[in-house]
């Protein structure tokens, strides 16, 4: 006997395809609330462990995002401490009750409240025993938070935690892929694995600071984190009788050395098509700055002699961090500069050679500046 079939499109075919992770939050949330509609707002904040730091990323369902460039200490938040140690989700299914005990509110809470929102459930992000940050589930009315949603919710939990680790896996095999090429071809650049963790940080912080003019979002932000430390990925293609030649360079020498932005340029389009990384989010952004991190605004710099706004901004900003943190740092050929000396630098090349706005960004961050410098500093191994 034939029995009739029914066809039915997959209503999230988009998450297997690329794009951003704010793209594929909002959808998310669009097929929810066809079942939830009081479900309102999806939020991400991820999780660095080398800082102890919980950062904004992601957010979808308000059209303001109620916390932007956000990032704290994850033990100066106790109750998210203890969700991450224990394992627990937490449901509010009334967040101005959770505080009638006395408890004072925090920023983030303060907000929801205003922005009308009353349930919350978070969802601890967990891959592989790795800890990779929280999901932020908020609801415009109490008590929404109950019965089958909870197992919805804890499902969608667990879908944005493979979509947030696929992400930042990508990310990790081309990081893991630069450095091993690097030790396959003995090429050893004398920067240190410090200065690509304060300049990557550096460049997050003037990133934040000029998001609201430039209207960048969380993911944008952090991703100028994450690619700013492959800046000379060219380098590997630089022969050591070059690379780590204890005198001045000659012409030719030199010549061979500025070919290291195209070099590097090269190679993220190979990685990425031999790896099968065309799913990394933002690539233009790794391209630009591997590109365009040696370009001056007044044009002597290379490869392309860019001027100005022409030069890509994340381009601009990771080379004030570049430069910033070079001029802190000791090398075989100069002690390290303090901050007050680095910063008249950084004024001197402002306008001129480096972007304004950037230098103004990252003298404004002075104490995180501090903080950072602290926790990343050298040692006799680098």
């Amino acid at each position: 006997m034939f029995v009739a079939s029914e066809y039915q499109p997959d209503s999230l075919d988009i998450l297997n395809h690329q794009g951003s992770v704010q793209q594929k939050l909002e959808y998310l949330l669009e097929n929810l609330q066809q079942t939830y509609p009081y479900i309102c707002r999806i939020a991400i904040a991820i999780y660095d462990a080398l800082q102890d730091q919980l950062k904004t990323f992601a957010s979808a369902g308000s059209s303001h995002p109620l916390l932007e460039h956000y990032q704290t200490a994850l033990h100066e938040v106790s109750s998210l401490q203890h969700m991450k140690d224990n394992r627990f989700i937490r449901v509010i299914n009334d967040i101005g009750d959770e505080l009638g005990g006395g408890e004072s509110p925090t920023q983030h809470t303060e907000a929801l409240l205003k922005a009308g929102f009353h349930a919350s459930y978070t969802f601890p992000m967990r891959y592989n025993e790795r800890f990779l940050g929280f999901v932020f589930f908020n609801g415009a009315e109490k008590d929404c938070f109950q019965g089958r949603a909870l197992v919805d919710m804890d499902m969608i939990g667990h879908m944005i935690t493979l979509i947030v680790y696929n992400e930042r896996s990508n990310i990790r095999t081309l990081i893991a892929t630069v450095k091993s090429a690097m030790l396959l071809t003995h090429s050893r650049d004398p920067e240190t694995g410090g200065h690509l963790e304060r300049m990557a940080r550096y460049s997050r912080l003037i990133a934040a600071r000029l998001a609201p003019k430039h209207g960048f979002s969380d993911e944008y932000v952090e991703h100028i984190c994450l690619f700013a430390p492959l800046h000379d990925l060219g380098k590997i293609k630089v022969p050591d009788s070059i690379l780590l030649k204890p005198g001045r360079l000659e012409e030719e020498e030199l010549d061979e050395m500025r070919r290291h932005p195209m070099y590097g340029h090269e190679l993220v389009d190979a990685l990425i098509n031999n790896y099968g990384l065309n799913g990394v989010s933002h690539v233009n952004m790794l391209r630009n700055i591997v590109l365009y991190h040696h370009e001056t605004l007044d044009g002597g710099g290379y490869p392309e002699h860019l001027r100005g706004e022409d030069i890509p901004i994340e381009s601009r900003i990771v080379s004030v961090a570049d430069v910033f943190d070079a001029l802190t740092s000791a090398r075989p050929y100069k002690p390290a500069w303090d901050n007050d000396k680095a910063f008249a630098e950084l004024k001197r090349l402002a306008g001129n050679k480096l972007d304004r706005g950037c230098v103004v960004a990252l003298m404004d961050c002075r104490k995180q500046i501090e903080e950072i410098q602290q926790r990343f500093r050298e040692n006799e191994y680098g």
